[in-house]
Order: structure tokens, then sequence, then C-alpha cells
């Protein structure tokens, strides 16, 4: 190819820099797989949540995602179930499939929220460690972990459950090796619920009481967390109300306005700034003077 050629390419290419610039500075790459939804299931999924990578608020894509169906909570010890969410008051329940109920005992694993995550335990949440060692560093005198006034009743309320022959003991068992203790009390690093450190079988967790805390029949078994809400912004509530989903995109994470039809903005569905969906064809106008020509 001759240096004339070359120049002249050079030349064109510099010359069309300017009118792709705009259009590329202003869209967001798409992320991988970047189909957003409002459900998963049979949940509502909303800003800061998202069912899948791309979707949602960055600091929260890390621990939740959508999986056939199923909203997921993931942490260092395992992946559980969001059985429920509730937006007004910035909660959201987690069910461990090992976790005893009083319908059903079993070896649980562990359980640990990472520290300096968006997500915190509700002060209500009650911890019940079951089938402890009498060695265990639950009941170390000196550091008090076990609440014995109101926890006395607890642990009889599970230890007389049917389900207590699943981790070894009969229906009221002493409750000698039951434990019940605030969740506020850090056992380890962060929150950790550590049982093989602990020398206990099990866990359960108690967010209510169904209106009844002498029927452990009646309990609402599961861990409640809440989680920051200062995420939202008007650039999210101006995409949600041309229609699109708040995500992410692009190495910084910046903000992407998810459109129904797959398009990703950097502002809104409505039109306003560029939306990049794939393809790019410049529009070309055509001024018809007087008479037609």
């Amino acid at each position: 190819m001759s240096s004339s050629t070359d120049s002249w390419l050079l030349i064109h290419i510099l010359l069309f820099l300017p009118l792709f610039h705009p259009l590329f500075a202003a869209t967001h790459t798409a992320p991988k797989n970047a189909t957003c939804h409002s459900t998963c299931g049979t949940l509502p999924v909303k800003f800061p949540f998202g069912t899948g990578f791309g979707c949602g608020h960055a600091d929260f894509a890390r621990y939740i995602r959508c999986s056939s169906g199923t909203l997921q909570f993931s942490t260092g010890t395992g992946v559980y179930t969001i059985s429920s969410i509730d937006y007004p008051s910035n909660t959201l329940i987690l069910t461990d499939p090992l976790m005893s109920n009083c319908s059903s005992m079993q070896n649980s694993g562990s359980f640990s929220l990472d520290s300096s995550s968006p997500f915190s335990l509700v002060a209500e949440d009650t911890f019940v460690l079951l089938g402890c060692s009498t060695t265990s560093p639950v009941f170390d005198q000196n550091e008090e972990l076990c609440n014995t006034g109101s926890g006395l009743h607890i642990c009889r309320g599970m230890y007389s459950c049917a389900g207590v022959t699943g981790i070894g003991l009969t229906p009221n068992a002493p409750i000698s090796t039951c434990c019940v203790y605030d969740p506020q009390i850090v056992l380890g690093s962060g929150f950790m619920l550590d049982l093989p450190k602990l020398q206990c079988s099990s866990y359960t967790a108690i967010y209510g009481y169904g209106g009844d805390e002498g029927d452990p029949m009646k309990w609402q078994f599961g861990i409640s967390l809440r989680y920051n809400d200062s995420y939202y912004t008007e650039a999210c509530r101006n995409c949600e109300d041309s229609g699109g989903l708040c995500g992410f995109a692009g190495l910084n994470e910046s903000f992407a306005c998810i459109c129904r039809n797959g398009a990703n903005t950097s502002n809104n569905c409505f039109g306003r700034g560029y939306a990049w969906s794939g393809t790019w064809r410049p529009k070309i106008q055509i001024k018809m003077g007087v008479g037609g020509t």
C-alpha cells in the first residue's frame, strides 16, 4: 500500500472520530449476561438488589443473585435462600437449609456475615446453639456468652420439640447443652458462628415468635438482616421512572440504566442521553427546498 493511500486512510479516520466519540463516551459497555429482571421466582427484586451481575448496586451484587428462580445470599460459609424482603423496613429473611427448627434438627454448618458488608444482624434476632459439649467455650463463666435469663425459657422450648432426636437428644432433655446468646456478642472475627470451634452440633435463629412465645412450633425460624438503604440516587429514580432497572457497567462499575429492550444507557430509557443496543446507524436528514428540490 502506498504512502499516499496510508495518508488518505489516516485523514478519514481522524475526520470520523469526532462523530463517534460523543456516542461512545456516553455509552456503557453492557455487562456480561446483563438480563436484569424485577422478580426472582415470586419475590420482587428492587434496587439496590439485582438478579445477576450488572444488576442492582455493585456493592450488593457480590452477595445476592437469582439462581433457577431462587434469590440467594452468599457468605464465606455458604449460600442461603432469601425467603422474603421487606423493602419499607430494609430487612430480609435468610433460610439456612441446615439450620434446625422445632420440627427438624440436624447437624448444622457455620454462619458468617462479613462485617464490612452493607448488611447487619437485626437486634431482635435470637441465636440458639444446640447440642453443645459441656466443655464448649460458650459456657465459660468468665465470658458470660449465654443468656441465663429469658434464654433458659427458649432452650426449654427448643428441647421440648420432637425434632431434638435429630441431634441425638430426647424430648425435654436437660438444657445444659443449650446456649442462647445476643447477636451483638461477637464470636470470632466479624459475625462468625463457628460451630466446630464452639463444640456445638447445631444452631437455630429466631426472628419472631408468631405471637406465642410458649409454643415453639409457632416460632419464626430464620436470620433477619438489615441492609443499608443509602444507595438510592436521583439517577436511579430517573431510570426507574422510564421503565428501566438500575445497574452498573464497566471496569469502574459506574451507574447504568438497563432497559427492557436490552439497551444499556447512562441516563434513562426515554431516549434522553445515548443508548447502545449493539448497532449504530447514523440518521441522514435531507433538507428539501421549495418545490421539492
